[in-house]
């Protein structure tokens, strides 16, 4: 016989990874200061490999409206030049030497939105990463229904638990997102 507690417990990491990335989202998604996080992770095209921009450039934050993409190598300025203007980062870059600025505008109404727009984005994502491990897992407890390895009132006890997990892990998300927005709105 099957244990339909297995299969639960064995997804727990699998959401655990879900808040554990939404989390670390959250994290670049920085109201109140220009972080190099926000532009790490844009892939820039080099002579046909992609490279992440953290992999080409020493990215630094000076003040709190203001990210410096130094790359190591002058021949990389174009190419992360390029990438960074087709981005839609809320500000233009400007090369000064072999530097690249970009300047991040005062809080306005619009650029919260934006924030709230990508904070949007971001908890849709995980929480579909959720729903679909919880279809995974039912899926599962069905299936070894059917094949006579899980009781009936086994698979009805199994979607219960299955669906109180799964309401945690969203109430994690909803507290995550709340902080977010309050910072945001702040």
């Amino acid at each position: 016989m099957s244990n339909y507690k297995e299969i639960i417990d064995k997804i727990k990491p699998e959401l655990d990874k879900v808040i554990i990335f939404l989390e670390r989202e959250l994290q670049k998604i920085r109201p109140s200061w220009a972080s190099p996080s926000l532009v790490e992770n844009i892939i820039v095209e080099y002579f046909g490999q992609k490279f992440q921009l953290k992999q080409l450039a020493t990215l630094s934050s000076p003040n709190p409206r203001e990210i410096l993409i130094q790359p190591w190598d002058k021949s990389y300025l174009e190419p992360i030049l390029k990438t960074i203007s087709q981005s839609n980062l809320p500000s233009s870059p400007i090369v000064e030497r072999d530097l690249i600025k970009i300047s991040f505008p005062p809080l306005s109404e619009e650029f919260r939105k934006d924030l709230m727009r990508i904070l949007s984005e971001r908890v849709e994502q995980s929480k579909q990463t959720l729903r679909r491990w919880r279809e995974e897992a039912w899926k599962e407890i069905q299936d070894g229904f059917r094949e006579g390895k899980i009781r009936e009132d086994d698979k009805y006890r199994g979607k219960d638990d299955l669906q109180k997990l799964i309401d945690e892990y969203n109430e994690k998300i909803e507290e995550m997102v709340e902080r977010k927005k309050k910072e945001i709105m702040e």
